[in-house]
């Protein structure tokens, strides 16, 4: 019989607030054996991670284990000391964090951080523990390891940072790993080589491994088991696989549903779970989706639904699970609102065959300096953006899809004049921003307007939202003091906030409504082009449906022309007329959406696209071990000739040599390759603003 390493049997536990106790998690059970992945799936606030720090009894100081055990080698871990469960951390059971930077110490370098559990647990002399964190580096597939034992954590990028943690996670060998969205903050290529890397040392150790995370696609891929977490019960059970064949609690379904994928029909409406997960300070009465339910009765409202146990190794805690009958109902509800949907974006598609170009990119250079020595003189540069040219027609939505570190945001910035280029031109309807004053520039703002990938950090947090919106209006002396507030009442209208937001604080409001402010502030100008960077990425899948449909209807509503910036690549299909890739500061490809996706021609689009994490578990199993290897050399010294070159499984020696040429594939589709996947035609009109063959030496400005 295989071993069972975790049984946590009844947990409930509870954080202690000044207005009342709030019980985050509450009765739950479920156990993992040695070598399995269990996966615990759900958005924020549903009592994943509370769940996992209440195993690791990491609980900040208001919480408390109140009731159940947790057992694991055969020790119930509840009745611990503090003394005894730091003897357990990291021997028995360890910990990966979401964010690898704030899990790591700044101070300690990387060998004395891996070798430190080794120090306390195996009492290893220093010598012994350093050779032995050099191993682990190795294991974890670091690069270079033992250069980098004695560098710190801001020397690394996100994926080493987090390769790091996990190595010191595994110093002890414990026998049970939770990771809590070990990949969140992560490009999907990195994300798919470090979840490769807890299979391979999950199955090379025979760890257990409970592995939280809200993105089924993930879960699709590397879990053997799931539980399913609303309001902090669980409210399904199933092996990954008759998981994903046939989901029974509505939580789970609409959880699928809310995600964008690839086959994702662009014109249609996603569809986001109504309202907002209950208030766990207040008791709790009948079914807790029951508000949020499309298909919940009176009786789900009065009377908690019990734990069925059905076939399969499964369990369900509903009234009424999906079965047939739900879904073809699911389906005439949404039948009308996808239908107005479509009409509309044939309409816009027409409209902007004959569109002018509203922002024009020519050979656009962003080089950041390096200053060095105590005259502060320029030793080196950060290649930013080199020779980038692309057009976007009023009333598209163009998306910039890659990397962190390729260049997208700095492009973001440039466009909408917060930082100046080294070289190259940008034109806004016709007119060179860069040639502007100071005034003239100030007021040529109200066109284009940036909606930034953290809300919070973007709001004022002194001033109420109403001031938050009302602000630009002031600056720029539009209409008086009645005229301003009625065009703040309308803007949070259009946003689906009420007026009592205007006298909130941005604290006040939960991550998707403050993404909606964001919104708002970047519409207050009534702008031609918004810049959005990241705009959903710091959102649950059930939220980020919910901001990607009122981007459209907004865009339809007011004509906008969109620049979206992400690394999301299934929400830039869904969001995108026109995608552009760009690769350490190169556009390396640009197109229609669909012909993009559907036929890349540069090899970095097709490892890019097979990196996305897609909820379906037999295709995305298939893909273990492909995708995108290496990590993405420095934008200090780049590889010459084609700047890809260093991670492409098609490299020839003329690709270190000579840098490729822009060639066109079909309409409006190019890209720069030696080795194409597609074959190029010259008998198709390339995309608007692309400039094709050698790149030239950019001028300055």
């Amino acid at each position: 019989m295989t071993e069972r390493v975790l049984e946590v049997e009844h947990l409930v536990t509870e954080f202690r607030l000044r207005s009342g106790p709030v019980r985050a998690v509450d009765d739950v059970s479920f156990h993992v054996d040695a070598g399995e992945c269990v996966g615990l799936v759900g958005e924020s606030g549903c009592g994943k991670s509370t769940t996992g720090l209440s195993i690791m009894r990491l609980l900040p100081q208001v919480g408390h284990i109140v009731g159940g055990r947790i057992v694991l080698g055969g020790r119930d871990l509840v009745g611990l000391s503090e003394e005894e469960m730091r003897r357990v951390r990291g021997r028995e059971v360890a910990m990966v964090f979401q964010d690898p930077m704030t899990s790591l110490n700044p101070t300690m370098t990387i060998g004395r951080q891996v070798a430190e559990p080794l120090r306390i647990h195996e009492r290893m002399p220093k010598e012994q523990a350093r050779e032995r964190a050099l191993e682990l580096l190795r294991l974890v597939g670091i690069p270079n390891p033992a250069e980098r034992l004695d560098d710190y954590p801001h020397q690394l990028s996100g994926g080493l940072r987090q390769r790091v943690v996990i190595a010191t996670a595994l110093a002890a060998q414990p026998k049970l790993l939770i990771a809590d969205e070990p990949t969140t903050a992560l490009d999907v290529t990195i994300q798919a080589q470090i979840l490769d890397l807890l299979d391979e040392l999950r199955e090379s150790l025979g760890m257990a491994l409970v592995l939280i995370t809200h993105d089924m696609g993930v879960i699709a891929g590397r879990t053997d088991r799931v539980m399913v977490m609303y309001a902090g019960k669980i409210v399904e059970g199933a092996p990954t696989v008759e998981l994903f064949r046939h989901m029974r609690h509505p939580y789970a379904e609409a959880l699928l549903e809310s995600i964008p994928q690839l086959d994702q029909d662009a014109d249609a409406p996603l569809y986001s779970i109504p309202g907002h997960p209950p208030d766990l300070s207040e008791p709790q009465v009948g079914c807790r989706f029951a508000p949020r339910c499309r298909y919940a009765t009176q009786e789900c409202s009065t009377t908690e639904p019990p734990v069925v146990e059905e076939e399969g190794n499964r369990f369900v805690a509903c009234y009424h699970p999906v079965g047939e009958s739900q879904g073809s109902r699911r389906h005439m509800v949404d039948q009308e609102q996808t239908l107005r949907w479509h009409a509309a974006a044939t309409a816009r598609r027409a409209a902007l065959e004959g569109a002018p170009l509203l922002v024009e990119v020519e050979h656009l250079v962003k080089e950041f300096p390096i200053r060095r020595g105590i005259l502060q003189r320029a030793k080196d540069s950060v290649k930013a953006v080199s020779d980038v040219s692309f057009a976007i027609r009023q009333g598209e939505t163009f998306g910039l899809a890659g990397e962190s570190g390729c260049g997208k945001s700095t492009i973001g910035r440039l466009v909408v004049a917060l930082d100046r280029p080294t070289s190259g031109r940008i034109r806004l309807g016709g007119q060179e921003l860069l040639r502007l004053g100071s005034a003239e520039l100030r007021r040529r703002r109200r066109d284009v307007q940036l909606m930034f990938q953290d809300p919070y950090a973007s709001l004022d947090p002194r001033m109420r939202v109403g001031s938050i919106l009302r602000e630009p209006l002031l600056v720029q002396g539009i209409g008086d003091r009645r005229a301003q507030w009625q065009a703040v009442a309308r803007l949070l209208g259009e946003v689906g906030l009420s007026r009592k937001a205007t006298g909130l604080y941005p604290h006040e409001f939960s991550g998707g409504q403050r993404q909606r402010i964001g919104l708002a502030r970047a519409l207050t100008l009534e702008p031609r082009l918004v810049v959005a960077d990241e705009p959903v990425s710091a959102l649950d899948v059930s939220i980020q449906s919910q901001i990607l449909n009122l981007m459209k209807a907004l865009q339809e509503r007011h004509g906008l022309t969109y620049l979206v910036i992400s690394h999301d690549l299934a929400v830039l299909r869904y969001l995108s007329d026109t995608i552009g890739v760009m690769y350490l500061g190169k556009l390396v490809e640009v197109g229609p959406a669909g012909r993009v996706y559907d036929a890349p021609a540069h090899p970095y689009t097709r490892g890019l696209i097979g990196s996305i994490p897609i909820p379906d578990p037999s295709r995305e199993r298939s893909k273990r071990g492909g995708g995108i290897r290496g990590e993405l050399p420095s934008p200090i010294h780049p590889p010459s000739g084609c700047r890809f070159r260093t991670r492409c499984p098609l490299a020839e020696p003329i690709c270190a040599e000579q840098e490729p040429p822009m060639q066109v594939f079909g309409p409006g589709h190019a890209a720069a390759c030696h080795f194409p996947l597609q074959t190029p035609t010259t008998d198709a009109p390339a995309p608007p603003g692309v400039v094709l063959g050698q790149p030239r030496e950019p001028e300055p400005v």
